[in-house]
């Protein structure tokens, strides 16, 4: 059964996925970018997905919704999204909810933006394909999410192209575009990797505001712990392509219980930091994915690990109500 966000099941999840595998083909091996993943999201709640690059975070947000390209393939698992499975619909089917239902906010607007057409005309785009909306009625619409989003003088900017954009309005133009028709489900890649800290500031308050006034569920891929403490209700912690840790945000950060969790706690540099153990990056660099070792992928860099550790991959266990961890250490809820 996978772990269930906001302590509900699946039977009752708006999005469940189960043991999810994404797979590329290398040099005539297979490498494992998801391998097993199973979660839950509920109804308007924000689920963060949180580890280092190439840890699976961004190809399980483009596996969800079926944008894996040759030479990736989704290689086994379901993906429910309100009981049916997205992985068999039929492709012409799956168009009508990308966009619609579940929406994604990418994290290079310039090159999720067609350079070729206009800001508003690419913002209004999906209402006029999925709901059938007049042109006249989706352009009005379009500059009222313009607007929404702190874009000024929408009406007048409707016609920019993205080069004429910012970094910061142009992301904010994504977040319009991915809101238009009002999804179930929001996922949001990275969507201030490229900005500032003042405009990351003002992005990540844009985009908890809208998914609160939508009531939409949020799935926030990010390396940033700070945003997950702020804007997530649960984490998921993954490791080369796997869940090592899955808890509400409180627990997490006040009782991190994966080596890997704890080690990304203790490398955030902070400038008001008093604690008494120093700063500590992680040691070592994540495993090869097409060629991951025997037992835990992440014992090699691990300072608690164990001979059993070699041999038995850990299983995903439950550490009290709601938090569970892959780890030997944790057994028995202890």
């Amino acid at each position: 059964m996978p772990p269930s966000g906001a302590g509900g099941t699946v039977s009752d999840a708006l999005l469940a996925v189960e043991e999810l595998r994404t797979h590329f083909a290398k040099a005539g091996r297979v490498l494992k970018a998801v391998d097993g993943l199973s979660f839950t999201l509920s109804a308007g709640r924000v689920l963060g997905i949180v580890g280092e690059s190439g840890s699976g975070k961004t190809v399980t947000a483009l596996s969800i919704l079926r944008l894996i390209d040759p030479p990736g393939k989704i290689a086994g698992g379901r993906v429910l999204y309100r009981g049916r499975d997205l992985l068999a619909l039929p492709e012409a089917e799956m168009e009508r909810i990308r966009g619609d239902r579940i929406a994604m906010i990418f994290q290079d607007p310039m090159t999720s933006l067609n350079p070729a057409f206009a800001i508003g005309d690419q913002i209004a785009e999906g209402m006029v394909i999925h709901h059938g909306t007049a042109k006249g009625e989706a352009k009005r619409r379009a500059i009222e999410l313009m607007s929404l989003v702190g874009i000024p003088h929408p009406a007048a900017r409707y016609d920019d192209y993205p080069h004429q954009f910012s970094g910061g309005m142009r992301q904010r133009a994504l977040i319009a575009a991915a809101i238009a028709c009002r999804p179930d489900i929001l996922i949001a890649d990275e969507p201030t990797t490229a900005l500032d800290v003042t405009i990351q500031a003002q992005i990540l308050k844009l985009l908890s505001r809208v998914q609160q006034e939508l009531k939409s569920a949020l799935i926030l891929v990010t390396h940033d712990l700070g945003v997950v403490a702020a804007m997530a209700d649960e984490v998921m912690v993954m490791y080369a392509g796997r869940m090592v840790e899955y808890s509400d945000v409180a627990t997490l950060f006040t009782r991190p219980l994966h080596p890997y969790t704890q080690g990304l706690m203790q490398s955030i540099i902070r400038l008001d930091d008093r604690r008494d153990t120093p700063f500590r990056p992680i040691p070592g660099t994540p495993p090869d994915l097409s060629d991951l070792p025997s037992g835990c992928s992440f014992r090699s860099r691990c300072p608690h690990a164990m001979a059993r550790c070699a041999s038995e991959a850990p299983a995903l266990r439950p550490a009290a109500s709601g938090h569970r961890v892959a780890c030997h250490l944790v057994e028995g809820g202890r």
